[in-house]
């Protein structure tokens, strides 16, 4: 907010904030408080920036309506380990340690392959820590039903020996999936792999691409913080759907 003020553009980290309230809040001061056509605000999601779900999102445009989707992504983040120490993951003072951390990630990833129409509007979810070093919650299992009726699953852990990474649509003409840098497709049952390169992480053309739209005088779409609120609203609605024994939870920032 200091930086905003003092007329300085600003590309923060994800999340947007420690939870929807305060993110919603922060960007309604940033509507109302700064001259957002001189000053802007974005937020960093590499996600949105790998070719391989650039390249998904465009097979499953061609396909047709949208049936079901999947998200399986397993880890086992071992204490002592390079990722796990740092001192904020280790002794974590956000909502849901790790898979907040790195969910926010994962529900880019299904958003971006999904689009806008078939945004996720309501979904119900199981919660559990597997792991003693991974406070509070290291694993979800959710259900997903989307603004058009389709239903899909996402189950992410960290503390799992179960294996795997993968994100897939499946459409009234075929499906794809996203695994590493392989896109599958799969059209009356014959099976296509193509290799698509991501520029590293994606972080490189994620900032590069920041840099271009203030060159421009303009933002970059994909990193409006309201993207970002939508990415950490599905988080937060799946790890309050846990608390509550796998209550359904009703959307409101979705795009």
């Amino acid at each position: 907010m200091a930086a905003l003020s003092a007329g300085k553009h600003v590309l923060s980290e994800k999340p947007v904030a420690e939870n929807v309230k305060d993110a919603a809040e922060l960007i309604k001061w940033y509507h109302s408080t700064i001259d957002t056509k001189k000053v802007t605000w974005a937020v960093a999601e590499n996600f949105r920036y790998l070719n391989s779900f650039d390249h998904a999102q465009q097979e499953v445009q061609k396909l047709g309506r949208v049936l079901g989707f999947r998200v399986r992504l397993y880890g086992n983040v071992e204490a002592g380990s390079k990722y796990y120490e740092t001192e904020w993951r280790k002794t974590p003072t956000h909502q849901g340690g790790f898979l907040l951390d790195g969910g926010v990630h994962f529900t880019a990833g299904i958003r971006l392959l999904l689009g806008s129409k078939d945004k996720i509007t309501r979904l119900s979810a199981f919660t559990n820590q597997l792991r003693k070093h991974l406070p509070p919650v290291d694993s979800v299992d959710a259900t997903m039903k989307t603004a058009t009726g389709s239903t899909g699953t996402f189950q992410v852990s960290f503390g799992t020996t179960l294996t795997g990474s993968e994100w897939t649509v499946g459409c009234e003409g075929g499906s794809v999936s996203v695994s590493g840098s392989t896109i599958t497709t799969n059209i009356d049952g014959k099976e296509e792999k193509t290799e698509v390169t991501d520029e590293r992480s994606g972080v490189p053309p994620e900032v590069r691409k920041w840099g271009e739209a203030l060159a421009a005088g303009k933002t970059n779409e994909r990193q409006n913080p309201e993207e970002a609120l939508a990415d950490l609203e599905l988080l937060e609605l799946m790890l309050r759907s846990g608390e509550n024994n796998g209550s359904p939870m009703d959307t409101k920032y979705q795009l």
